[in-house]
């Protein structure tokens, strides 16, 4: 069985055999993570991990489990996004805590009027 040297934040570098990591991998063949537990101090160590290093680790012997990246991830991928800001932040609390425009931006969501509040109740 195959050694395994990784670096945990509290011990530093330590060994343990393959048996002790378990590597995660998306099925698009995107970076993943692999995980162990510190044979020093039991402290579970997440690292993220390339598609090279993880194939190292499963060649030589490590657990596997592949995962499906959720939907909002793979379509970001090629979207510009505007990142949220602190102005944004407080626009968007100054409409919660306003109940009359909170209203009207729900009532807009679900296309329901304001004032109908049996629609409220659904």
């Amino acid at each position: 069985m195959a050694t395994i040297r990784a670096s945990c934040d509290t011990c530093g570098d330590v060994e343990f055999p393959t048996s002790e990591v378990n590597v995660h991998a998306p099925e698009d063949g995107g970076p993943g993570t692999y995980a162990f537990r510190c044979p020093r101090c039991s402290a579970t160590v997440v690292r993220s991990a390339e598609r090279p290093i993880m194939d190292l680790l499963i060649a030589a012997g490590v657990p596997s489990t592949t995962w499906r990246r959720p939907a909002e991830l793979v379509e970001r991928d090629g979207a510009v996004t505007v990142p949220f800001t602190h102005s944004d932040l407080l626009d968007f609390h100054a409409l919660v805590s306003d109940d009359d425009a909170l209203a009207d931006a729900l009532a807009g969501l679900v296309d329901v009027q304001p004032d109908d509040e049996s629609a409220w109740d659904r």
